[in-house]
């Protein structure tokens, strides 16, 4: 069956096209192969150098509290991936020492790196933070590092811990106040409590908070002259892989013809990559990063083809091609949807053929499950759309919980990483607990915050926004507020699952974290995604481009 695209009308998007052009097409690779292979020396003994210093911190009680500020220096400066076993060790232990009675100095720190661990403690230690009548002590309200501290602890809390949803609605009423100059006689860098204040350490991503601390980290008096020059160097050495990765990807995406193949769609494969980038950036899951952009790229151009292109008729078509999954059904296609279904269908067998060689290859059996899961929701939400039907706002979080595609990207993040990747890891996504169900949360309300006037301005299905509206007859900014609420609670949902889902190993927990952490920063404000402006660009530049100065 064919149809013809001529006379169709279509609901169209005028998408911005790429900004990048073909400048990732450009790779030097004995020039960065010289690069890293002059650094790797100097590597490996700034890193003996930190090993040692993280041991003797570790073997002197009176040094645990430095042990913490060097465990969150080296999170912070972005270099973890080198000491993994090292910080285990450490923190299990100052856990197994203290548990939740800590008595070092700097408590809001102690607390915030034991829950970013995994390690439950109890947020009962704030109670020292308050004077006989419940309020906040006076000392506390012009320390202006102690005030951050706490700001950032806060944001490790979970549903009913009261003391810390306080303490989060003290302090960044206290930093507002702060920034902005109202509290004389106190000296502050209204730089950085700005920047906490736009996004807690919670919520960044760990490449982008790397760019950021370093050079803070260099302006310190007393900071780690070896640790920081390892933090440079490292920084150095995995841009020349990220780089290498990209121009694969580019030619990949060169190879199909993506922008002239799909002209109607969004042209984002640089972008896509920043994305896996933001759910993990370190040289072991460098074949995984690799498979997880084609699968974004790939999903872009779906979204754009159920959301602004394919016609209800052409669209069902497809979904009944993917259902049935075979390269048999490609003639039965319009010949638009010819190529996107081929590379649906080549991707799949490259993952296929990579995990046969470590005996896996029946892990792709649970992406392309997922997969179907997630275009057959796309559809769903196509039949409201032609239907001119508005669902409740449960009945549509049912479904565009799925069509927003974490729990399908989430699955196929997974492909690749080694033995930490079980039969149990893809069960447990496909189970959909509740931390992927709460980063579907995040990334759900967060983009209908952004995207639903622009969309609506095209024929689409209803966002959630519009759902609300009709179903509680409420103004759209009540509306915002609700779905913000509904982030800030995903947040904290996906924060106690970090705690308590012990089946689950701890980086697979933190990747899926990393995802809502990718939409904090690409719709915090607007549809930075779509719409591609200075500060993403910067970003982009920065881990991709500019090799930082050592």
């Amino acid at each position: 069956m064919s149809i013809e695209q001529d006379s169709v009308i279509r609901p169209t998007a005028n998408f911005p096209p790429s900004v990048w052009g073909d400048r990732f097409l450009k790779y030097n690779q004995l020039k960065q192969e010289a690069l890293v292979e002059v650094h790797e020396q100097i590597v490996e003994d700034l890193k003996a150098e930190v090993r040692k210093e993280i041991l003797v911190c570790l073997n002197v009680p009176a040094e645990h509290t430095n042990l913490l500020k060097l465990v969150d220096a080296i999170q912070r400066l972005g270099i973890t991936y080198y000491f993994e076993e090292e910080i285990n060790e450490a923190m299990q232990q100052i856990y197994d020492v203290y548990g939740n009675n800590w008595n070092g100095g700097c408590t809001s720190l102690w607390f915030r790196l034991m829950r970013q661990q995994g390690f439950f403690v109890s947020c009962d230690v704030f109670n020292n933070y308050m004077n006989k009548e419940g309020a906040f002590k006076e000392s506390l309200t012009y320390d202006v590092q102690a005030l951050l501290d706490l700001y950032e602890a806060a944001y490790m809390r979970v549903e009913g811990e009261v003391i810390l949803d306080d303490a989060l609605v003290y302090t960044r009423t206290r930093l507002a106040n702060l920034s902005k100059g109202h509290l004389h006689g106190i000296n502050v860098d209204s730089t950085k409590i700005q920047e906490a204040l736009k996004q807690p350490i919670v919520k960044r991503l760990p490449r982008l908070e790397a760019l950021r601390y370093i050079p803070c980290y260099q302006q310190e008096a007393n900071h780690n002259v070896y640790l920081l020059k390892l933090a440079k160097l490292g920084f150095n050495i995995l841009q020349s892989l990220h780089k290498k990765e990209l121009n694969q990807l580019s030619k990949w995406w060169n190879d199909y013809d993506a922008s002239n193949n799909f002209p109607y769609a969004r042209n984002r494969l640089v972008e896509c990559y920043f994305w896996a980038l933001g759910v993990y950036f370190e040289p072991k899951y460098s074949r995984s990063r690799i498979f997880f952009t084609k699968i974004i790229a790939i999903a872009t151009i779906l979204d754009d083809t159920f959301d602004a292109y394919g016609t209800y008729e052409e669209l069902e078509i497809f979904t009944e091609a993917i259902q049935r999954w075979s390269i048999t059904c490609l003639e039965m296609l319009p010949k638009y949807m010819k190529p996107l279904y081929q590379m649906i269908m080549d991707v799949m067998i490259e993952m296929e053929e990579f995990m046969a060689k470590e005996g896996k290859s029946y892990h792709v059996k649970y992406v392309k499950e997922s997969m179907i899961e997630y275009i057959t929701s796309y559809m769903v939400e196509a039949k409201w759309r032609n239907e001119g039907y508005i669902p409740t706002l449960e009945e549509h979080i049912s479904v565009s919980f799925i069509s927003c595609g974490f729990k399908h990207h989430v699955t196929t993040s997974f492909v690749g990483m080694g033995d930490i990747i079980t039969d149990e890891s893809f069960k447990w996504v496909s189970s959909y607990p509740t931390l992927v169900k709460a980063s579907c949360a995040v990334c759900r309300f967060q983009d209908d915050i952004v995207t639903h006037k622009e969309e609506q301005e095209r024929k689409h299905v209803a966002s959630g926004i519009e759902c609300f509206l009709k179903q509680f007859d409420g103004t759209e900014e009540h509306a915002h507020d609700v779905f913000s609420k509904r982030v800030e609670d995903a947040w904290k949902e996906m924060i106690r699952e970090s705690l308590t889902c012990k089946d689950v190993p701890m980086p697979l927990i933190k990747q899926v974290i990393n995802f809502a952490r990718v939409i904090d920063v690409l719709y915090k404000d607007k549809d930075t995604f779509t719409h591609v402006g200075d500060e993403f660009i910067n970003y982009i530049k920065s881990l991709l481009i500019n090799s930082m100065s050592i």
